[in-house]
């Protein structure tokens, strides 16, 4: 795994339906996530936050909430995360709202087509996020990264890699899904994702779960782990915008990571959605990097 670490934050809540992921990456310095990386050997450099236009919060406009901005953002985005790569660096994107993935993970696609690797994309999330806006219920875009990435969705946003689609639905496993739109079900079937609900992972357990979404890695893929926060239980992380019950539990949480710690594959990653104004004295955030520090190979005894 490479060990020169860059975190990016992008300080904003613009593809989101509640305010407040604007203060994600702020809560995630709090938390420690340079020094707890920095005490793995990994060299960490902050470059602070990116800038973009504020949230208006207005209502949708031909079915998206914030285009705009929302591009924007995802431009700035994508632009920081291609340049550390191109710099032979692993990114973290300390989000801000999961519309945001759409500028990271453009740029990570872009990144591997230029250096004839292979990319798998672990989406872990209580959400598929592969709404239209047609499918919307809400019109916010951070409903939609995946099928953006996947080519549905607006001219401004499913170029931004330079390629369209920016991949294919082949390269995503989706992990801890258990909140759908009734419409975006019928597409994710459609488009032939793979997704590993919570059924699946309470009938198959977590393990099972990650070593078919890890399944087939070699040392010519790329892969990029897309975290949103509210992937775990709110139990574990209550500060998070959209709460969905039934999340996996501290333990499966570590299990997911660790195996993919394991790999030695991770090139990139974003965490996205942490939202500090619902959260109780920066706990999500504290238990965010805690995950964090697994996924770079944090664990309880030596391991060969």
């Amino acid at each position: 795994m490479n060990r020169l670490v860059t975190l990016i934050g992008a300080p904003t809540d613009i593809g989101a339906g509640a305010r407040g992921a604007s203060m994600g990456p702020e809560a995630l310095r709090v938390a420690g996530i340079a020094p707890t990386l920095e005490s793995h050997g990994l060299q960490v450099l902050d470059r602070g936050n990116l800038s973009g236009p504020p949230n208006p919060w207005r209502p949708p406009d031909g079915g998206y909430r914030h285009l705009d901005e929302v591009v924007a953002w995802n431009r700035n985005v994508h632009d920081a995360v291609y340049a550390e790569l191109q710099a032979g660096r692993l990114p973290i994107l300390m989000g801000g709202d999961h519309c945001l993935g759409i500028g990271s993970i453009s740029a990570v696609a872009r990144h591997c087509r230029e250096a004839g690797k292979k990319l798998r994309v672990l989406w872990l999330d209580a959400h598929a996020d592969f709404n239209t806006s047609t499918l919307t219920p809400s019109g916010n875009i951070h409903g939609m990264p995946v099928a953006c990435l996947c080519g549905y969705g607006p001219q401004a946003l499913i170029e931004i890699g330079g390629t369209v689609p920016a991949i294919s639905a082949k390269v995503v496993r989706q992990i801890g899904i258990r909140s759908v739109d009734a419409g975006e079900k019928r597409f994710v079937h459609e488009a032939g994702l793979e997704v590993f609900d919570m059924r699946y992972i309470d009938e198959m357990g977590m393990r099972h779960t990650m070593e078919l979404a890890l399944a087939t890695l070699d040392d010519k893929t790329h892969l990029h782990v897309s975290f949103d926060v509210d992937f775990l239980d709110p139990a574990v992380a209550p500060g998070v915008g959209t709460t969905v019950p039934g999340g996996p539990t501290y333990r499966e949480a570590q299990l997911c990571m660790e195996m993919i710690a394991d790999t030695g594959r991770l090139a990139s990653l974003d965490v996205m959605e942490l939202n500090p104004a619902l959260d109780v004295r920066n706990k999500t955030a504290e238990v965010a990097v805690d995950l964090i520090e697994s996924l770079f190979g944090k664990s309880t005894l030596m391991r060969r």
